[in-house]
């Protein structure tokens, strides 16, 4: 009765934030038509390769830009960014299942650019928070959260793209969860690690790879090396046809990614994330909104968990960027 009752409450959850945003954005669409503009500006938005061979001829600076040069990684379990999913797990290592509710909260915030159209540098500040919930447990009992702060130096030279990154993770287990598993000894888990992913986008297809080097840990024995790769495809944008007019700006794509990585720690055995669904944005708007299915299989991504669980699990969420 409480996994009934815990699942519906997140699946109200997501739904009132699709309603939510849906809303917004036609608020956004009826301001612009009293503004008089017959169609909206289309931004520039360059993680999305919309323009990325066109320059002026003039590299400017400018503090404070609203867009990145780096194009998140969508399939990284660890990619700082806004989601809420539900997932089916079943952990590998003791042979039990449950339904987990994840939450993230995190976002790319850019200090300053230098850049000629899209083809530059730029510093920044990535900040963000995972959050995992027992959905079995009465009142969804936290289980871990992960606390990640970062300062990315992103690239750009036409395709071409690339990210160096310095960051520091924290986690802490849930005191219910302790409390309901007395048996579970939580030790301190802490990572500092540099990273750096060279990225190349041709057409639909955008392949990316690279690797990572602890340069702190706790607990010590946890080793330091990392490679990281994956894929991510988008199909053809198309207009909505759902509520129009209403949402008539709104243009769906579809995108599948996958992520791959594979630790010293866990003898280069390679985790695999797989994330496959549609895309929304609306023209003149650098936000989007996805719904996507989830599969992965390798290592709990999360907490104390990374040590030494192994998972596989499938689910769906939804995804948001601003």
């Amino acid at each position: 009765m409480g996994r009934g009752v815990s699942c519906d409450r997140l699946i109200v959850g997501i739904l009132s934030l699709m309603v939510l945003l849906a809303g917004q954005a036609y608020a956004g669409d009826t301001d612009d038509k009293k503004l008089g503009d017959s169609e909206p500006k289309e931004l520039l938005d360059c993680r999305y390769g919309q323009a990325y061979g066109k320059t002026d001829g003039e590299t400017v600076g400018e503090a404070f830009p609203s867009d990145d040069l780096f194009r998140p990684l969508l399939a990284d379990p660890k990619q700082p960014q806004f989601f809420a999913n539900w997932r089916s797990t079943r952990s590998r290592t003791d042979r039990t299942t449950s339904n987990i509710g994840s939450v993230a909260i995190g976002e790319n915030f850019g200090f300053y650019t230098r850049r000629d159209g899209c083809n530059g540098w730029q510093i920044s500040l990535l900040t963000g928070v995972f959050a995992q919930f027992d959905l079995d447990e009465k009142n969804a009992q936290l289980v871990n959260t992960d606390f990640n702060v970062g300062i990315p130096i992103t690239w750009r030279s036409g395709n071409w793209s690339a990210r160096l990154r310095y960051y520091h993770q924290s986690s802490h287990i849930g005191d219910e969860f302790v409390g309901a598993n007395p048996g579970f000894k939580s030790i301190t888990f802490i990572l500092e690690e540099v990273d750096a992913i060279l990225s190349y986008d041709y057409r639909w297809l955008r392949v990316y790879g690279g690797g990572g080097y602890l340069v702190h840990r706790e607990p010590a024995t946890f080793d330091r090396g990392k490679v990281q790769w994956g894929f991510e495809a988008r199909a053809p944008s198309m207009r909505t046809r759902i509520l129009v007019p209403f949402l008539d700006r709104l243009v769906v794509t579809p995108v599948l990614s996958a992520d791959f990585k594979s630790i010293q720690a866990h003898e280069w055995i390679i985790d695999t994330n797989v994330l496959g669904g549609f895309e929304w944005s609306r023209t003149g708007s650098l936000r989007r909104f996805r719904i996507m299915a989830h599969y992965f299989h390798g290592f709990n991504p999360y907490g104390l968990f990374a040590i030494n669980q192994k998972i596989e699990s499938i689910g769906l969420g939804a995804y948001f960027m601003f």
